[in-house]
């Protein structure tokens, strides 16, 4: 029998990620969307059917707090502004849910570090599972190239190149959560979060990064506080890297390589290119749209056979956010060394 899902939140990525996503479960069903306001939870209905709407301006008995009663729904993916989604996603868990929460984890590492020690203290996560979603890991391109890279031996170096302009009036830019951000980092921490998870991914935990210096800048006054960072990292096994992100600039280029002693691997969008002695092999990686889709079929899955996901831990949502956040604080402090200690 599928599992009863509500979706928490009725923003561009639930209608066009989640619901589809969903929807193409064998695992899960769609019961019921909350948002803040009636209308917002009707636009998502639009796409949808057969499905019950809850909102803070609805009568009495359809608030967030009715929709965790009901017996029939069983998990919740909660995409909610940053800055409100842990008080959601703690009732959600004490009301005995499942909860897929977007990410990033929370604001900060420290609010992180609370809530994943509120969880393990206050819920058996043997039978209710948290996990927070990250799309990068998933992505079958990434997955390939991280392959590749083991079988390339000892990792050397690697570099992360990723540059936007977000324009004004774009879809993204004019969600007021991110158009007047209150978190660290403005676009840098929303979506960079999913570039710190896949360098994680491609170095894995044999090469984790243990300390970093960064500098930061504001290019585009549209786009505060910060929205470029350039970083250079070093690995508990002594390599170093560069990471190099912005959403405010003119560069263009999107980049992942990681240089090992018997060659080099990129990721350039979809096509991972193997480099050996000169020798290039291209292959273009069919991705399941934005990894999306697999990405809540497994956590579907997981909730099926009681055991959950790897990758969907809150520690490694941990660790991608504290890689995030170090870079932000050197940056604020005029490139001042930071000491990694929770990546995994």
């Amino acid at each position: 029998m599928a599992i009863g899902v509500a979706i928490i939140g009725a923003g561009i990525f639930a209608r066009e990620e989640h619901i589809p996503a969903v929807g193409a479960s064998k695992d899960l069903v769609l019961k019921a969307i909350y948002s803040r306001s009636f209308n917002s939870a009707k636009t998502l209905v639009a796409v949808t059917s057969e499905v019950a709407i809850y909102s803070e301006d609805s009568a009495s008995g359809n608030h967030y707090q009715d929709l965790l009663k009901r017996s029939d729904i069983d998990a919740v993916i909660i995409a909610l502004p940053i800055k409100r989604q842990p008080e959601y996603i703690r009732s959600a868990l004490s009301a005995g849910k499942h909860v897929l929460s977007e990410k990033p984890i929370t604001e900060n590492v420290s609010d992180a570090v609370d809530l994943i020690q509120w969880y393990h203290s206050n819920v058996d996560s043997y039978k209710i599972t948290w996990s927070v979603a990250e799309n990068f890991r998933y992505l079958n391109s990434f997955d390939h190239a991280r392959g590749r890279i083991q079988e390339l031996g000892r990792v050397l170096g690697f570099r992360v190149r990723m540059y936007a302009n977000v324009q004004q009036g774009s879809k993204y830019y004019e969600t007021q959560w991110r158009k007047t951000p209150t978190h660290q980092g403005g676009f840098l921490l929303d979506g960079g979060v999913h570039f710190t998870a896949g360098l994680r991914l491609l170095l894995g935990s044999e090469n984790a990064v243990t300390r970093l210096s960064a500098f930061t800048a504001q290019l585009q006054k549209h786009l505060p506080p910060v929205n470029t960072v350039d970083a250079t990292l070093k690995t508990k096994t002594g390599i170093t890297g560069t990471f190099s992100v912005s959403f405010g600039t003119s560069l263009t280029g999107s980049e992942w390589t990681v240089g090992c002693e018997g060659g080099s691997v990129s990721i350039s969008r979809s096509t991972v290119t193997t480099n050996i002695n000169g020798d290039k092999e291209r292959k273009d990686i069919n991705d399941e749209r934005t990894g999306v889709p697999p990405e809540v079929r497994h956590w579907g899955e997981a909730i099926v056979s009681g055991k959950q996901n790897e990758r969907q831990k809150s520690e490694e949502a941990l660790a991608d956010l504290e890689l995030l956040e170090s870079m932000l604080r050197s940056g604020n402090s005029d490139g001042e060394p930071q000491d990694l200690t929770r990546q995994i």
